[in-house]
């Protein structure tokens, strides 16, 4: 039900910056939580952070609790992924993922849309 698009991706240094983008298609974006996970070959999606269709709540995994951060902005239809302090281990495709509740959640299997993903490497 919501279309997305991910961009920003790219590569940077150790210890650089990138700042992700989802862009969403559809009036209900506004409606429904949000959420970044991030697979690398051969392991699981995993998540990195999520938040609530207003975007008054946000969750971290550990690996990156102080160092990203996720937003929205309703008006946009656009959420977004500040990647501070890069390393290596968070090489990996990036997807953004739109769930069918207001509330996020940690689960992949809980998200409803997702985008295509886009590549994020940091060179060692």
């Amino acid at each position: 039900q919501v279309q997305l698009v991910e961009s920003g991706g790219g590569l940077v240094q150790d210890g650089g910056s990138l700042r992700l983008s989802c862009a969403a298609s559809g009036r209900t974006f506004s409606r429904v939580a949000m959420g970044w996970f991030r697979q690398t070959p051969g392991k699981e999606r995993n998540f990195v952070a999520y938040i609530s269709s207003s975007g008054d709540t946000v969750n971290y995994a550990k690996s990156v609790k102080g160092r990203f951060t996720i937003s929205r902005d309703n008006a946009k239809n656009t959420m977004y992924l500040q990647m501070n302090s890069l390393k290596p281990e968070d090489t990996a495709v990036y997807y953004c993922a739109a769930r069918a509740y207001s509330t996020g959640s940690t689960n992949a299997a809980q998200y409803r849309d997702w985008g295509q993903g886009t590549q994020v490497t940091v060179s060692s």
